[in-house]
């Protein structure tokens, strides 16, 4: 199996899984630094315990099933599932929190069904749906972005104490609203008269956000030219938010639901687009069922966001396209006659 069809977190027991798994951590090391840089250093931490969480239940899990650990640890798998959860949770939350989280990735979202390329859902996501459902209120915690700007290395030591030492450093000063969650319960107010009122709203999208997105689109974008990936699911999936925010956008008045790139470059919109749709295990399999599986995540993640509950909600809209995946595959694979051929007017394989 080529490195291309082994593509992303999690790919389907190729020979090079391994490789391709430790490219992908390398992938997210942008978008990481720009995270410490805007949030302090709580996302830091969070990856490196929800890491080693998550290879210790990776670990616990092969003794109890008689598996060899050197060969199934050293798949990094399990490294990359607990990197992505890190990546996506508040910076502020409490370590035993993170923790709890990358155990359920491993239980729920991989393990109980097999494994390495059997799980229909997306590990990470499914960490963090748990947390999310059972912690709304931490969850939901995210301290105000500092811009392009660090206030000092003060704030990054509280920062650092408030995951390790929950309860320690009053954060009721500096944390709020998302721009997302801002934006949407905004009132009356105009685009840019909430700009004016917050000053959540940066030169893209959500202030500091819109740097850790282009971070991440950097890390997306070398992950393609790598070949670890194609740009189908991705691609659709941005395109579909980008269509879908212009049609609503409403020229930015009380009634509009944000322009596109304000939707793009806000929330975890390209995490999501390249560290978390690309899956190929949970993910459809075809170039043409990719597309589809990519245009389904960006209509649910603009409907969410537009009129659900969650402001950003990428991990629904993606749980919810794993459910479809096996539907798009049956419609979307070519079928194959004969001697392997594939049917006439078929999408290659």
């Amino acid at each position: 199996m080529s490195l291309r069809s082994a593509s992303s977190p999690h790919g389907r027991g190729a020979p090079d899984t391994s490789a391709v798994m430790g490219l992908v951590i390398v992938a997210t090391t942008p978008g990481l630094a720009m995270l410490v840089l805007q949030f302090g250093w709580g996302p830091l931490l969070n990856v490196a315990l929800a890491a080693a969480a998550a290879v210790a239940a990776e670990a616990a899990l092969l003794v109890l099933r008689r598996r060899p650990l050197a060969l199934h640890l050293g798949d990094r798998s399990a490294l990359l599932t607990g990197v992505l959860l890190g990546l996506s949770l508040p910076p502020f939350l409490p370590w035993w929190m993170t923790m709890v989280g990358a155990g359920f990735a491993i239980v729920l979202g991989k393990q109980l069904y097999g494994g390495l390329g059997q799980n229909p859902f997306n590990p990470a996501m499914v960490g963090y749906v748990v947390l999310l459902v059972s912690f709304p209120v931490a969850m939901t915690s995210w301290a105000a972005p500092r811009g392009l700007a660090p206030d000092g290395a003060a704030s990054l030591l509280e920062s650092a104490r408030a995951v390790l030492a929950p309860g320690s450093v009053a954060l009721d000063g500096w944390t709020g609203a998302t721009p997302l969650d801002s934006f949407k319960y905004r009132g009356a107010l105009t685009a840019e008269e909430w700009r004016e009122a917050t000053g959540l709203g940066g030169l893209l999208g959500g202030r500091g956000w819109e740097w850790v997105n282009l971070a991440f689109l950097a890390g997306g974008v070398w992950m393609i030219r790598r070949g670890l990936f194609g740009w189908h699911a991705p691609g659709a999936m941005l395109a579909t938010l980008a269509v879908l925010a212009l049609l609503f956008q409403d020229g930015g008045s009380s009634e509009g639901l944000g322009s596109p790139l304000f939707h793009l470059c806000s929330g975890a919109t390209m995490f999501g687009a390249f560290f978390i749709v690309t899956d190929p295990v949970s993910g459809a399999t075809s170039p043409r069922g990719r597309i589809v599986f990519g245009i389904g995540v960006g209509v649910l993640l603009f409907v969410i966001r537009a009129w659900g509950t969650y402001p950003d909600a990428v991990a629904f809209a993606v749980l919810l396209m794993n459910l479809a995946v096996p539907t798009i595959d049956r419609y979307t694979r070519p079928r194959v006659y004969g001697h392997g051929s594939p049917r006439r007017g078929g999408a290659p394989s």
